[in-house]
């Protein structure tokens, strides 16, 4: 795989960026409870703001891919994020940092992030064959598993030793590697007739719903985002504050779950599944391990086992997912079908996390995560029973049924 150039100058960009974007979100914690009038408050509002621009600018980041190409669009948002968090790393180093500039730089990086994120599935198919994109995906997903448990660390590391915005300084490097990176990348980019902005969004949505297996499991995930995930990262914490040894020990449960990450991405190269669709609806139900293991009040040991191979089944299923998506999606509508497929994805989170703390206070942390065990378990069943996501990819012909 990595004897694509292309590639392999890619993945160093991303893989950089990645790391940065590991450490951003300490970074932006620490710079936001070191304020005057900083806090908890303004922890959740920096947050809260980012994601939301993030969900806002989706479907436009999805349309300009498919018009201008993938690098382009990848490029801008880079540069972007580069400047929105080298402005910051500046305010914050020199202690003149106010809340509502904070604010408004993390809804510039969500933009940039919402931009950037629609190109990622449509510029890795530029980059390999059709016959390494497996392999391809699954070394983007070991390095974000990778950044997902290395970041944290050496952020806190830097926090400890200088500030929250050397950080963000790092982070904003990160960015201008990965933009390096993208600007030496020649690509040829189909020519696609431009129309207006609700005309090109009305092909993508027309696109999306035609096809039965990509909306089922874009839906499928994002209940799933709501109804398991969302509370088992609100209540996780809590239960392990309560009950399993407080933050060492919940930093231990997601350690390991970085590490099956690691490891499900590294199990997947060189392989080719056929019926890789339903492989990744199957590999989606080992996250309700962990959730189970809290739910039945097991001890930390049985909760961080439970998380490795929870981590594995995330790595296969988004690894698989963005594959089929990848061969099966013409590359004139790729970069919006991946905006829908985003969007759809991820739209509950925030709500799902809102919702988990009060909801808990009715019914008890445990009874909510049983239930999106539970819950977890029966969609997993219902997906794989249609015809169009069991026995997508069996044949030739069954590639596309919709």
């Amino acid at each position: 795989m990595l004897r694509h150039s292309r590639f392999r100058r890619f993945l160093v960009g991303q893989s950089t960026s990645l790391l940065g974007s590991g450490m951003s979100t300490i970074g932006a914690t620490f710079a936001a409870l070191q304020l005057p009038d900083g806090g908890v408050d303004a922890v959740g509002l920096v947050m809260a703001v980012r994601i939301l621009a993030v969900l806002a600018v989706l479907l436009l980041g999805g349309v300009f891919t498919d018009r201008l190409g993938a690098r382009s669009v990848m490029l801008t948002a880079d540069l972007l994020r580069f400047a929105a968090q080298g402005v910051l790393a500046v305010l914050l180093v020199t202690h003149s940092a106010q809340l509502w500039e904070i604010v408004v730089l993390a809804a510039v990086l969500g933009i940039g992030e919402g931009g950037f994120s629609p190109g990622l599935t449509a510029l890795v198919p530029g980059l390999v064959p059709a016959e390494d994109l497996a392999d391809a995906n699954s070394l983007l997903q070991t390095a974000q598993a990778v950044a997902s448990v290395v970041g944290p660390g050496v952020a806190g590391v830097l926090v400890a030793v200088s500030d929250a915005g050397t950080v963000v300084a790092v982070d904003a490097v990160s960015y201008g590697v990965s933009a390096l990176a993208l600007a030496g990348l020649h690509l040829s980019q189909p020519v696609t007739p431009r129309r207006g902005l609700f005309t090109d969004l009305g092909r993508g949505w027309k696109e999306f719903t035609s096809r039965t297996w990509l909306w089922v499991t874009t839906l499928h995930i994002s209940l799933f985002n709501f109804v398991l995930w969302a509370p088992f990262l609100v209540l996780g914490p809590a239960l392990a504050q309560q009950r399993l040894g407080g933050a060492s020990s919940w930093g231990l449960v997601l350690a390991l779950y970085g590490a099956g990450s690691v490891v499900g991405g590294l199990a997947l190269l060189g392989r080719n599944p056929s019926r890789a669709l339903a492989w990744s609806m199957a590999a989606s139900a080992g996250w309700v391990l962990p959730a189970a293991a809290l739910a039945a009040r097991l001890p930390l040991a049985c909760v961080a086992a439970a998380a490795f191979p929870a981590g594995a089944g995330a790595a296969a299923c988004n690894t698989l997912s963005t594959t089929v998506i990848q061969r099966e999606i013409p590359a004139e509508v790729r970069g919006r079908i991946s905006a829908f497929d985003s969007l759809g994805a991820f739209a509950l989170g925030p709500l799902g996390l809102a919702l988990a703390g009060p909801v808990s206070g009715a019914v008890g942390a445990e009874r909510l995560l049983a239930f999106g065990v539970m819950w977890q378990l029966t969609a997993v069943g219902a997906v794989l029973a249609l015809p169009s996501v069991r026995r997508h990819g069996a044949t030739p012909q069954l590639d596309v049924v919709r």
